[in-house]
């Protein structure tokens, strides 16, 4: 299972190249922000909200330096394409991006070699490799294949990548001085647009001419003037509905990892506030419950992406019936 499952972690490398497009959109108000904050005394919004926004620079740990430094990143010659300008430079997010592709590409290879090897040994895996493909596979028996339905395995590599993508774009957001790029519509956008793709073209391979079946309603048992009354009504609902979806993915995720960070603001926010010691505790107290909260709430929106888009897989494969 390891073995498979290592095969296509690297997948999720693939995701970088339109992502490094759509990071761009945000980047320009950033660089503003982060040329105010190198010239102006560090506020406490500062402790947040470079975990959230973009940009083209990495705040590294550094002493006697406000304990971080600013490096700036690369910025390339745009790409010209036709009438279109690309700017594939890389920014804060993309850097996290490729850096959270890298640790699942590594932990996965790393936890399926031991596995292998384990086995041939023991007869079965422990430790660190244990943990992992007891993860892998809870995940390939509860939640993928029982809703992707029959003949489903060849949805659980791309199913189980999305997860350990995404929960380490998470965790990643977690860490001091660090980013999360699931925080930033471009990135949970273009995840979104890549499941509706493999949604789409499961539908297709499953039901064949039947697929057209998902976008324009035909119903057979009504009478013929009802089915052309039916049909322009409720074809359009059925397309808005394909493009609900991905939608729904991608604004869960982000307002999720978003609005974690937003209630730290606001909770440390009330010790420059109010500048007591008596105060200070309880917001200290209370951002360190919603830290805690906010980890857990790495695990579940990785889950649920990876659940909804499953369902979604689920759903279109037996359309027909």
């Amino acid at each position: 299972m390891l073995r498979s499952l290592s095969r296509f972690a690297c997948v999720a490398l693939l995701a970088l190249a339109p992502l490094a497009v759509g990071a761009q959109e945000h980047a320009e108000s950033a660089d503003q922000t982060s040329a105010h904050g190198a010239t102006a005394s560090k506020g406490p919004v500062d402790i947040i909200t470079p975990h959230i926004t973009d940009g083209r620079h990495l705040e590294i740990p550094w002493p006697n330096s406000h304990l971080a430094k600013e490096v700036e990143l690369p910025q390339w010659a745009p790409l010209h394409i036709g009438p279109l300008e690309v700017d594939l430079s890389p920014t804060k997010h993309v850097v996290f991006m490729l850096l959270a592709a890298i640790i699942v590409a590594l932990v996965l290879i790393t936890a399926a070699n031991s596995s292998r090897r384990q086995h041939a040994e023991q007869g079965r895996p422990k430790g660190f490799a244990g943990g992992i493909e007891a993860m892998a596979l809870y995940l390939r028996n509860e939640v993928v294949l029982p809703n992707v339905g029959h003949h489903g395995e060849a949805f659980v590599p791309f199913a189980l990548t999305l997860f350990f993508f995404i929960l380490v774009m998470n965790l990643l957001g977690m860490l001091p001085w660090g980013a999360t790029a699931t925080g930033n519509i471009s990135v949970t956008a273009t995840l979104a647009i890549i499941t509706a793709i493999v949604v789409e073209v499961a539908g297709i391979r499953a039901n064949g001419v039947g697929y057209l079946s998902t976008i324009f309603y035909w119903n057979k048992d009504l009478p013929f003037p009802m089915r052309i009354i039916m049909f322009l009504v409720m074809s359009p609902v059925e397309m808005v509905g394909k493009l609900s979806k991905p939608f729904a993915l991608a604004v869960r995720l982000f307002a999720n990892m978003t609005a974690g960070h937003i209630v730290l603001l606001a909770l440390i926010g009330l010790v420059f506030t109010f500048r007591s010691y008596v105060v200070a505790p309880v917001p200290v107290l209370m951002a360190t419950a919603i830290s805690m909260l906010e980890l857990f709430v790495a695990f579940l929106q990785a889950f649920i992406f990876t659940l909804l888009a499953s369902v979604f897989i689920g759903q279109i494969r037996e359309a027909h019936h």
